[in-house]
């Protein structure tokens, strides 16, 4: 009798919903998928009982995440007509650093009566940047002790990571940390529901957590950001590690009605949606960088050797797959800023367009502003509207536009904003080639890949060929990979992925005459780059600060100067 084909599900918690995805494991075949979206969403103005919240601030609700497991996996693998009998593992991802504080037993803090009130008690989503002051300490800190791990991660950690987002619970509510028994990533507090095992992955840890060589930073260093800080590692974390691709438990009983998969099931350590999507690629060795871009847009790469890459999010060994070292940049906002321009700055013909060609806006947009060459609208912009991660690590970064005229409209702007995005990434792959590591290939995953404007442009930008992977749900499959390999499927994620991994090699092709007109609009990118970034003027900073405040410039008396005593501390 002939054997039934196996199969293992992938599931990708992004930043607004949760994918579901039935993968075949003989050759990566998604046979159906799901997506739940989250009903709370990103909760950046309030709390559901109406409690404000402050700026910078994004969370969300953990009964989301549960959602996804209760309707979005059922549903998949009713739509794939795969027995649960033939589905051996199951695998998630997850957008990072999202974190959330809970009780010993896994129970967060926000689902507590007494807590559901308090903003710190909720899941901080990894675009939290309210906590830039505590990395800025965090950074200035170990700058000062000469901390040899910083360097790993392009000399500044963000905002967005672990221990930032810590230290703000404890200074700005020190019951919830008080009463926070686990500081946990999202990832493995999923993990955690579906196997009732605590597992934390070395990713996250790695990348998120400031873990290299298998060790925090010592306990001597968190004492001196805050006394009450020195035991966050043994106190909130713990220390022990799994590997990726590890097998972190079996789904448990409640798992097992909550996705009518069978309770004993293999459930694979947890990762990150961008380092699961590598492999997906079929990339598993040195030279190709991975791009997933989605709302924001993260940077993989893999290195055959050690390299200190000034900006970087960080080096990690076996980050991505084990033996080589996983790299990591990224850019924090890239289809939030093309979305905040649909949502905000498009004017009623373009919407009665879209309605009449039962279109979106975006596709209406993407077609005007693909009749033009380039430079012909006369812009250029930063893309920092949700500030910079990769290369200068600083989430008070903002926005800007350059060359606005009375003649201007929506599709110069839409198309200013993604070339402003393709330069940041060129900036980033430069960054990567003169520290040591080198790329000869982007490979483009994630929801954008479908805009075909928006794939030329980043080819020609980047004067290089751009694979596309070859699945809507990428992440989800890697993490379905990823499963294999817990379940005992394949021996390793290397071999997971020559067998599973999807991949359309060189889609894209640099046009040599836009190579040669995007070369000049880059240097004019980079002189306002670095004129905004790196401190030659902090006007960006010095504006924020007065909208914290609540005080409009044009209240700041003229005859006063503002510069110096706004100054803020680099």
């Amino acid at each position: 009798m002939a054997q039934l084909p196996l199969y293992t599900i992938g599931i990708d918690y992004g930043t607004e919903s949760g994918r579901a995805a039935v993968i075949r494991t003989s050759d990566g075949l998604a046979l159906a998928e799901a997506v739940t979206p989250y009903a709370h969403g990103v909760m950046d103005r309030h709390l559901p009982d109406g409690t404000l919240l402050g700026r910078e601030w994004a969370l969300q609700h953990p009964q989301d995440y549960l959602d996804v497991l209760q309707q979005a996996v059922p549903a998949a693998v009713a739509a794939s007509g795969v027995s649960p009998d033939q589905i051996v593992g199951i695998g998630i991802d997850f957008t990072a650093c999202t974190v959330l504080p809970t009780r010993h037993d896994g129970t967060p803090l926000c689902f507590l009566p007494e807590y559901e009130n308090r903003p710190h008690a909720w899941v901080k989503l990894w675009k939290h940047h309210a906590a830039q002051p505590q990395a800025d300490r965090i950074n200035a800190l170990a700058e000062q002790r000469n901390e040899p791990w910083l360097a790993r991660y392009g000399g500044k950690i963000s905002s967005e990571w672990l221990f930032a987002k810590a230290l703000q619970v404890l200074e700005e509510d020190p019951e919830v940390y008080a009463h926070a028994a686990r500081f946990i990533e999202a990832a493995d507090w999923v993990v955690w529901q579906l196997t009732g095992v605590e597992t934390r992955n070395a990713c996250t840890a790695g990348y998120k957590a400031m873990v290299q060589g298998g060790e925090y930073p010592p306990t001597d260093y968190f004492a001196a950001l805050h006394p009450a800080f020195a035991g966050v590692v043994d106190e909130k974390l713990g220390r022990e590690l799994s590997p990726l691709g590890a097998l972190a438990g079996r789904l448990n009983e409640q798992a097992a009605q909550w996705t009518g998969l069978l309770a004993g099931t293999a459930v694979a350590v947890a990762n990150v949606d961008a380092h699961v999507t590598a492999p997906a690629a079929g990339v598993t060795g040195p030279g190709q960088l991975v791009a997933i871009m989605g709302t924001s847009t993260c940077h993989v790469l893999i290195g055959e050797t050690l390299a200190e890459v000034p900006g970087m999010c960080g080096v990690v060994d076996g980050g991505i797959v084990p033996g080589q070292y996983g790299y990591e940049a990224g850019q924090s906002g890239v289809g939030d800023i093309f979305a905040w321009l649909v949502k905000h700055l498009v004017a009623p013909e373009y919407h009665q367009r879209a309605r009449e060609a039962g279109i979106s806006l975006h596709a209406v947009l993407e077609q005007d502003a693909a009749q033009q060459r380039p430079g012909e609208h006369g812009l250029i912009a930063l893309d920092w509207w949700n500030g910079n991660r990769s290369v200068l690590v600083d989430a008070n970064l903002s926005g800007v536009v350059v060359g606005l005229t009375l003649a201007t409209r929506a599709p110069d702007l839409y198309r200013a904003l993604i070339e402003a995005t393709a330069y940041g990434t060129r900036v980033i792959v430069e960054n990567f080639e003169a520290n040591g590591v080198p790329v000869r290939e982007l490979v483009i995953a994630g929801g954008l890949k479908k805009n075909r404007m928006l794939m030329q442009i980043y080819a020609d930008v980047t004067n290089r060929p751009l694979s596309v992977l070859d699945v809507e749900q990428g992440p989800a499959l890697g993490s379905a990979m990823h499963a294999a390999v817990a379940a005992g499927i394949y021996p390793g994620i290397q071999a997971a992925a020559e067998a599973m991994g999807q991949v359309q090699r060189g889609v894209y092709t640099p046009n040599p005459a836009n190579v040669a007109v995007y070369d000049q609009l880059y240097a004019e990118y980079l002189t306002l780059h670095d004129y905004f970034g790196r401190g030659l003027n902090d006007v960006m900073k010095r504006l924020k600060r007065l909208a914290a405040a609540g005080v409009s410039p044009a209240a700041v008396p003229t005859d006063v100067p503002t510069a110096a005593p706004l100054e803020v501390a680099q």
